[in-house]
Formats: structure tokens, sequence, C-alpha cells
């Protein structure tokens, strides 16, 4: 048996405001729409992972969910001209990543990360 996809899934009732967060910041685009249920898509094959965490690193809490990018600072600035709230600022943490945190319409805490070569 393979795990095949994870999916992550954000309950809210304002399905077009949240789907605009995640096209705008992360230029995903709609692989399902049913009214009830929109499922966005990156275009890209992603590893299946699942994180179990009592902390977010650097005593930061523990995110709903993280998403890695090509370029972190490019969608830390989008994040701050569109004003969505920032709740942990563009960081280089020791273990090697640039991330931030920030909130999406429903509520969720996504920490948006890039890996960086030493």
């Amino acid at each position: 048996m393979t795990v095949l996809r994870i999916v992550a899934n954000i309950s809210t009732s304002e399905i077009g405001e949240v789907r605009s967060f995640y096209e705008t910041l992360f230029d995903m685009t709609v692989g399902m729409d049913h009214g009830w249920i929109v499922t966005l898509m990156s275009g890209q094959s992603a590893a299946t992972q699942i994180s179990i965490a009592e902390e977010g690193g650097a005593g930061t809490p523990v995110p709903d969910f993280s998403i890695e990018v090509s370029n972190v600072d490019e969608v830390f600035e989008r994040a701050k001209a569109r004003g969505f709230p920032i709740a942990y600022d563009l960081t280089d943490e020791p273990w090697g990543v640039r991330r931030f945190y920030l909130r999406d319409p429903a509520g969720k805490l996504v920490n948006v990360l890039e890996h960086r070569q030493a």
C-alpha cells in the first residue's frame, strides 16, 4: 500500500474569499468546483507528508499546514501588498528554512517556507 495524496481540507462558509487567497498568493488553479467544495492545484507533484509537532519551531505555535514555495520573498511581498495578516515575520531559521506565518481568511495558520541551500 502506498499513500498517493494527502489533501488539506479547510472548513469555511466563505469559499470564494478563501479560494481567492490561495489563488492570489500561490498561483493555484481550480482542479474541481462543485460549489460546496473547490479543490485548488499547483500543477506540480508534491511529497506526501504529515508533520507531528508540539511547537512550530522558534517558539511559534504549530501551524495548521505548511506550503513550501520556490520564492518565499515573493509570496511574502504579495501577502503584505494585499494586507493579509502576517502572524510571524519573514525569518531565516537556523535549521535552513526562510519562512513566515500568515492567517488565511478562514483563520488557518499557514507556514510559508523555502528551503535554503547552505
